[in-house]
């Protein structure tokens, strides 16, 4: 059996995944992540976390899947957007090995890798996207050839938003799936009608974060309780891309909605969006949690609908783009 390996480095996490090269077979990815002592994501230290994981990493998952390198039939790697330290790593490990095992090496946009891994695992066939992760929140859907990005945020990315606000409350990186357990332990005790005042930034169809981010810090600040604080700002934030979606289901004609990036693991925000869409009589969509983070499998799976599709990166145009946008690739794939 041929692979396609695909090799995740956008961010914090460095990740090396397969497919079948006949698209029948999804293997697990093998992924390390970068946590910092204290603070943010720093760029620099994150890349040196991807180096210093690659050599084992690749070996463990090779082991795993029972294969050597004369099964790989291309190598796919995340050549944008993300952190540009962090992606020179993968881009560097792609090259190298599509040189040494001599096969193709494809380059593919990690945000696009984010739709394409969802419709091979749910089955969807035309979704609006709702993308939610830690860099990016776009509402995205295909149409003339690209993945349309129809509205997005004006200023930082969901999960960035939530990060930030598990620091500013002591909780360490990542914060999402902390603040997501401290408001389902609150609404367990004190059930859901209380919610705090925060800042509903809508704007058409784009959202902005930096405002309810503030205005939450400010409350746990001031001493609420900080399961009521993570439960408001989750319903808050998240109705604020279920009712973005929606406007783009109804703008498009689209009847699916399809959740991916990191945020996409909350169980509250798949809650909103099946609500939203089963009362618009339409469906909503997400894979396996581990195919929702970042992950090698899903940059496997776009280079492989890429290479059917008569697409290969060339080494001199395999250059990493950290600004690259949903909507700069074409689709040439059905």
């Amino acid at each position: 059996m041929g692979l396609i390996l695909g090799i995740e480095s956008t961010a914090h996490t460095f990740s090396f995944g397969a497919v079948s090269s006949d698209g029948v077979s999804v293997l697990p990815s093998h992924s390390s992540l970068y946590r910092p002592e204290e603070g943010g994501i720093h760029p620099r230290e994150a890349a040196d976390h991807h180096v210093n994981s690659s050599r084992t990493l690749l070996e463990k998952a090779m082991d795993d899947w029972g294969i050597s390198g004369g099964e790989i039939d291309a190598v796919a790697f995340s050549q944008g957007p993300g952190l540009g330290p962090c992606l020179r790593v993968g881009g560097s490990v792609a090259r190298s090995m599509s040189i040494a095992l001599d096969v193709p090496l494809i380059g593919v946009n990690h945000c696009v890798a984010h739709i394409e891994i969802g419709r091979r695992m749910t089955g969807c066939s035309d979704p609006v996207l709702l993308y939610v992760s830690g860099g990016n929140t776009q509402v995205i859907a295909r149409a003339s050839g690209r993945y349309r990005v129809l509205g997005e945020t004006l200023d930082i990315g969901i999960g960035n938003m939530l990060d930030k606000f598990g620091r500013a409350i002591g909780i360490p990186f990542p914060g999402g799936p902390i603040i997501e357990k401290k408001a389902s332990e609150y609404v367990k005790e004190n059930g859901p009608d209380r919610i705090l005042d925060l800042p509903y930034a809508v704007h058409g169809t784009d959202m902005a974060f930096s405002g309810i981010l503030g205005a939450a810090i400010s409350h746990a600040n001031r001493g609420e309780d900080h399961g009521l604080v993570c439960h408001s700002l989750q319903e808050v934030s998240f109705a604020s891309c279920v009712e973005v979606g929606e406007r783009a289901m109804a703008l498009t004609g689209k009847s699916e909605i399809l959740l991916g990036g990191g945020v996409a693991c909350n169980k509250r925000i798949r809650e909103m969006t099946q609500t939203m869409a089963s009362e618009r009589g339409g469906s909503a969509h997400w894979p396996d949690w581990r195919l929702c983070i970042d992950n090698g499998t899903m940059i496997a799976e776009l280079g492989r609908r890429m290479l059917d599709s008569g697409e290969a990166t060339k080494l001199e145009n395999s250059a990493i783009d950290p600004s690259l946008r949903t909507d700069m690739t074409p689709i040439s794939w059905s």
